[in-house]
């Protein structure tokens, strides 16, 4: 390997590398910000949650656009070489959006920019979103340890 091929791979490497740390820091903020509003029971319209809720939902979306347009977007459009990589990222990514499919529609159902809030069902759906951050995580977690390795 010549001295610029070594440079391209840990110029790669360290850009892999960045891409998984804002991954795993918008995530750690989603999480954070899922078990404020999870916590803030029980929920009543005198519950002071509509900043939190509505913060969640930009942060939650945030995270899911991250996911797909920075991460999936590189290894779908080639610049990703690793076969392990692909090949792992083929097989997740349809429960990936799974996953993108509920974010979204709680997102559309719980960010009051643009509705009155109907809170009834957000119990049920919090912990849901649970379960589907749980399952997003895991199937992340796959990715990015195939992605480090050397």
């Amino acid at each position: 390997m010549t001295n610029g091929q070594t440079e391209k791979v840990v110029e790669r490497r360290t850009g892999t590398q960045t891409m998984i740390d804002k991954l795993l820091a918008e995530r750690k903020e989603v999480l954070a910000l899922y078990w404020h509003v999870a916590g803030l029971e029980p929920l009543t319209p005198e519950t002071p949650f509509g900043d939190h809720l509505q913060e969640f939902c930009e942060v939650l979306v945030d995270y899911i656009a991250f996911g797909h347009f920075e991460v999936y977007d590189r290894i779908g459009s080639g610049k990703e070489r690793r076969e392990a990589v692909v090949s792992l990222a083929e097989k997740i990514y349809p429960n990936i959006l799974d996953t993108t499919d509920v974010a979204v529609s709680f997102n559309d159902k719980y960010d009051e920019t643009d509705h009155k809030l109907h809170l009834e069902d957000l119990p049920k759906d919090l912990s849901q979103m649970g379960e589907v951050l749980a399952t997003r995580i895991e199937l992340e977690d796959q990715l990015i340890e195939v992605m480090l390795q050397r």
